[in-house]
C-alpha cells in the first residue's frame, strides 16, 4: 500500500483548532546522544535497551555530525559488494565504484559510531509542520531526524512521535 501524497497529509496533522502541530509540540528534547569515537557495541545495546530507532551524534563541542539508526547497524551485516572477476578484469570498475567499495567495507568493518553513522544528516527546525516532516520521512525514507535550531541540536522527531498526532485525543506536548 502506497502512502497517500503529501498533499492529502494535512487533514491528519491539523489540531483541533486548525492549527498546525510544529515539530517543538512532538519532538523530543534533550535526545541522548553518542560521540563518534562511541563503540558500535555500546551503541547498539543503548538503541536496544531504550527502544529507539536512532541516535544524533555529537562531537566534543556539542555539535551535530551525523546519526546512527537501527538500519546503520544492520548494514554491517551484509556481504561486502564485490564486483566479480570478470568485471573487474575487463577494467569496468571505475574510481567511484572504488571508493563506494571502500565506503561500505568501513561500514561493515566499523567499530566506532564514526564509521557506522551517516554523517550530515537530513535536520529540521523546531518550527517546522508536522505535514512537512512527515513528507521528508516519507520521500527520503528517513525514520529520525534531528532538530536544529541556529546551529544547535535541540532535539529528536521519529516517526512514531508524528503516528501520535494521527491518534485521535492523543495531545502533542507543550513545548
Amino acid at each position: 500500500m502506497h502512502p497517500p501524497p503529501t498533499s492529502s497529509l494535512r487533514p491528519y496533522f491539523q489540531n483541533k483548532g486548525d492549527i498546525m502541530i510544529k515539530v517543538k509540540d512532538i519532538m523530543t528534547a534533550d535526545p541522548i546522544t553518542v560521540a563518534p569515537d562511541t563503540e558500535i557495541v555500546q551503541a547498539a545495546k543503548l538503541l536496544l535497551e531504550k527502544r529507539i530507532n536512532g541516535v544524533p551524534v555529537v562531537n566534543e563541542a556539542g555539535k551535530l555530525v551525523g546519526i546512527l539508526c537501527q538500519s546503520d547497524l544492520i548494514a554491517q551485516q551484509k556481504n561486502i559488494p564485490i564486483p566479480s572477476l570478470f568485471t573487474l578484469l575487463d577494467g569496468f570498475m571505475s574510481l567511484t565504484s572504488l571508493k563506494r567499495l571502500d565506503k561500505e567495507v568501513e561500514r561493515i568493518a566499523a567499530l566506532t559510531v564514526a564509521h557506522a553513522m551517516t554523517p550530515d544528516p537530513k535536520t529540521v527546525n523546531s518550527d517546522t509542520s508536522i505535514e512537512d516532516v512527515a513528507a521528508l520521512m516519507v520521500d527520503k525514507n528517513l525514520h529520525t531526524l534531528p532538530v536544529v535550531d541556529a546551529g544547535e541540536l535541540v532535539g529528536i522527531v521519529g516517526k512514531e512521535d508524528v503516528l501520535r498526532t494521527l491518534i485521535a485525543g492523543d495531545e502533542p506536548k507543550s513545548a
